[in-house]
């Protein structure tokens, strides 16, 4: 997984970057946790988003956000993060002008981010949202949400109260024109653990079963 560098707003952003075979392969971006908790592209969360996504076929892009590893600038407070998230979809939409759907998913801190970013850039098609932390940031912002998605969290997560998860998906689920699909990995803290393989399978799975290997036009 080659390492890029990309021009962000406060100087480089230091990505990971695979580049799928399929000139028309769908495109999608991970978004790791909190940059003042220790948050990085190399998180195991984000890396088995990552590697889940490139294994179905996705031109997939990790990054970290300013100030952390070798990226530049510094944290503030998710503002100048979202800058970075979009900055990140710009380079990878420029090296994929044909990608037949856009992505887009994040763990924790990330998932607050890439929410966000779904509300601006209407070309994302659909979203995996990790351990989404509803007590810590206010997510009313999505209103209405405009895509489908899947949301993950553990049972014993102490960061993140699965309650606090719950709510957030049963007021997104209300919406007409969406499906929310929420799993609750049993045993499973805020970071997953020995669970990781679960959180994994079960990205796969609702990626299997939610984008399309072709365009309509193309299925045979």
């Amino acid at each position: 997984m080659p390492e890029v560098m990309i021009n962000g707003p406060e100087g480089r952003i230091e990505a990971r970057y695979l580049h799928a075979e399929d000139p028309g392969a769908p495109i999608a971006l991970m978004l790791h946790p909190h940059p003042q908790h220790g948050g990085t592209m190399n998180n195991k969360v984000v890396y088995q988003l990552y590697q889940t996504f490139v294994a179905r076929g996705f031109s997939t892009l990790r990054f970290n956000f300013r100030g952390v590893g070798r990226s530049q600038g510094v944290y503030s407070g998710g503002e100048g993060e979202l800058s970075d998230a979009a900055s990140a979809l710009d380079w990878v939409q420029t090296y994929n002008p044909n990608a037949r759907f856009c992505w887009i998913a994040g763990f924790s801190f990330g998932a607050w981010i890439g929410m966000q970013l779904l509300m601006r850039r209407p070309e994302i098609s659909g979203f995996v949202s990790v351990a989404p932390p509803a007590n810590l940031f206010d997510f009313t912002f999505l209103a209405p949400c405009p895509a489908s998605g899947l949301v993950i969290n553990g049972d014993k997560d102490d960061i993140v109260p699965p309650d606090s998860v719950k709510k957030l998906v049963d007021k997104l689920s209300t919406q007409k024109g969406i499906t929310i699909t929420h799993n609750v990995i049993k045993g499973a803290n805020h970071f997953f653990g020995p669970q990781i393989d679960d959180l994994g399978g079960i990205v796969g799975r609702y990626l299997d079963a939610n984008v399309p290997a072709k365009d309509p036009e193309e299925a045979t």
